[in-house]
């Protein structure tokens, strides 16, 4: 992405050209490394969260935070988003949806990055699991 601005800002100002179809490439680039990164931040703990309360917890404490966050908020929140996007991913595919801008992206780039959409809740319920089931295997071993 960083390679790519920097074409793309060469060619517009040294040369005056511009391309659409890049532009429009580095946003759904720079979208899909947030929505596919988003299960490997939760993996690593990267999340924004308060710290305030959970730091100070026992690991036991910590288990039962995680296991209501990830029943209560992280898998429903999943569940609606993927539900939602899978219609939106669907509509893309069926109206053969390319670029509104001419000299935009063509069709089928648009419904497959439009996947992503449906994708990420995946990736992030799939690391929600995981979470869940370590969270359990802490209050079964009761440390």
């Amino acid at each position: 992405m960083v390679i790519m601005t920097f074409v793309i800002v060469v060619l517009r100002y040294l040369f005056d050209v511009s391309a659409i179809w890049l532009q429009e490439s580095l946003i759904w680039m720079h979208a899909t490394v947030f929505m596919v990164g988003a299960a490997y931040t939760l993996l690593h703990e990267g999340h924004v969260r308060v710290d305030v309360f959970y730091r100070s917890m026992t690991a036991r404490q910590q288990a039962w935070v995680d296991v209501l966050g990830v029943l209560l908020l992280l898998l429903p929140v999943c569940i609606f988003l993927a539900w939602k996007s899978y219609g939106f991913a669907l509509a893309s595919w069926a109206m053969h949806e390319a670029s509104r801008e001419s000299g935009g992206l063509p069709y089928p780039v648009l419904p497959i990055v439009k996947l992503v959409l449906l994708v990420m809740p995946l990736m992030v319920a799939a690391q929600g699991v995981s979470m869940l089931l370590r969270s359990i295997a802490v209050l079964r071993r009761g440390e």
